[in-house]
């Protein structure tokens, strides 16, 4: 194999080690901002609860008026009935007191509904609450012990990407620029092996001849399905 080749597949696996590191940190990321979603999401709840509180109250308050009013319409009819002479506008009275009785009741049935709304919305509020500062504690005694984890990997990280570039320059700028084009295109596998003819790559069988000259690694050779670049690795050199 070839000089070229060989740090092209060093570079390869540099580049999967810094991939590798790139993926922890994402990953530990990921967990501040999944409890941080945890606790946005019942930030949004507790205000939610609070919204919903504030218009039953509105609405207990205009049925409290609506009661009030039924039951003085009530003791109106009640008073006026004292003063009637005639039947009929007797019980033109006694049908305003059971209409605004019906009224009171229902006003009364509503208003119990709605406390008990109230109170099952503001139980619902406080525990959420409650659950919410707890997470919010976990949540920065976690971001200070990510922040030290990440720092630890860009420490090193920072090692192997000075490697990559000191490897980078001693590559042609032609074929570095073939190599970074194709690692970015390729999801990160630029430089594949083969094995029995097919490109680790794509997992296309090339055709026999090609795999013979891949074999030979005398030049460079490509996929002709993904365009990789490829190499053959004998078992025997990959226990070396």
């Amino acid at each position: 194999m070839n000089d070229e080749m060989n740090q092209l597949i060093d570079l390869q696996e540099i580049d999967v080690e810094l991939a590798g590191f790139d993926r922890e940190i994402s990953e530990q990321q990921k967990e501040i901002d999944d409890r941080q979603l945890s606790i946005d999401e019942k930030k949004a709840a507790i205000s939610n609860c609070r919204e919903q509180v504030k218009e039953l109250l509105e609405k207990k308050r205009t049925i409290e008026v609506e009661n009030e009013d039924a039951s003085a319409r009530i003791k109106d009819r009640q008073n006026k009935m004292m003063q009637v002479q005639t039947s009929r506008e007797h019980q033109a009275l006694l049908k305003e007191i059971e209409e605004n009785k019906r009224l009171v009741k229902e006003s009364e049935e509503q208003l119990l509904t709605i406390m008990e709304k109230i109170e099952k919305t503001e139980t619902e509020a406080t525990e959420l609450e409650n659950l919410l500062s707890g997470e919010e504690e976990l949540l920065a005694e976690e971001t200070k012990n990510v922040a030290k984890k990440i720092k630890k990997i860009q420490n090193r990280r920072k090692k192997v990407a000075k490697k990559r570039e000191q490897l980078a320059e001693e590559l042609k700028a032609p074929l570095l620029k073939r190599y970074n084009m194709l690692l970015t295109k390729r999801s990160g596998l630029a430089v594949v092996n083969t094995v029995d003819g097919v490109c680790q790559g794509c997992f296309m069988t090339m055709p026999p001849q090609q795999y013979n000259e891949v074999r030979k690694g005398d030049k460079l050779q490509i996929c002709p399905t993904c365009q990789r670049m490829l190499y053959y690795r004998t078992e025997e050199s990959e226990e070396a």
